[in-house]
C-alpha cells in the first residue's frame, strides 16, 4: 500500500531520529520516478526532515526555510497527507508550531508525526523493533554523529558522477569548437 522507502523513513523519523537518512531513503525513491512523474508529496517528507535536521543543529534559518515549503504545500495540497495515513490537520498545525519555535530561537525538541493509519504504524513499529530502534525515541542530542551526519557521509560517488558530467560536457563543447 506505502512506498517501502516511505515506511524506512517513518521508522527512522520516529525511531533513531536519522533526519539525514530519511532524506537519502526518499530522495532516491523520488529520483526513480521520471522527472514528469516526480510527486512533490516526496519533497515536502524530505523537507520536514531536513527542517528538522538543521533545527536540531542549530541552523534556524535553514529550518525555517524549509518548514514554511512545507506548510505551504500542505495548505495548497489538500488530501495529499492523508493520503500517506498522516492527519494533515495534525500535522500542518504541528509544524506550525515547530516554524514558530524555529523563529523564536526555541532549542529543538523531538517531534512524532501523526499517523492515522493504524496498520502503518504497527508495520512502521515492528521494522522499528526487528532494527533494534525504540518507537517514537527522543533525538540523543549528545550524538554527534547523528547531529552532524553530513559531515561524516561518503560523497566519493557523488563526486565521481560530476567529474563524469564535467568530462562529457567538455566533450560536447569541443564537438562545436
Amino acid at each position: 500500500m506505502y512506498p517501502k522507502a516511505y515506511i524506512e523513513y517513518l521508522v527512522h523519523f520516529h525511531g533513531d531520529r536519522d533526519y539525514f537518512e530519511c532524506h537519502e531513503l526518499l530522495e532516491e525513491f523520488w529520483k526513480e520516478a521520471p522527472a514528469s512523474e516526480r510527486d512533490p508529496v516526496w519533497v515536502t517528507l524530505i523537507q520536514i526532515a531536513v527542517s528538522l535536521y538543521h533545527h536540531r543543529r542549530g541552523n534556524f534559518k535553514g529550518a525555517e526555510r524549509l518548514l514554511a515549503n512545507s506548510i505551504n504545500f500542505i495548505k495548497k495540497n489538500p488530501g495529499s497527507m492523508e493520503e500517506l495515513g498522516l492527519q494533515e490537520e495534525v500535522l500542518a498545525n504541528l509544524l506550525s508550531q515547530r516554524l514558530s519555535d524555529i523563529q523564536k530561537g526555541v532549542p529543538y525538541t523531538s517531534i512524532h508525526l501523526p499517523i492515522s493509519d493504524l496498520k502503518l504504524e504497527h508495520e512502521c513499529k515492528v521494522l522499528s523493533e526487528a532494527k533494534k530502534m525504540e518507537w517514537q525515541s527522543l533525538s540523543d542530542l549528545k550524538d554527534q554523529g547523528m547531529i552532524n551526519r553530513h559531515k561524516l557521509r561518503d560523497r566519493s560517488d557523488v563526486i565521481a558522477e560530476r567529474l563524469n558530467q564535467l568530462a562529457e560536457r567538455q566533450k560536447t563543447r569541443r564537438g562545436f569548437e
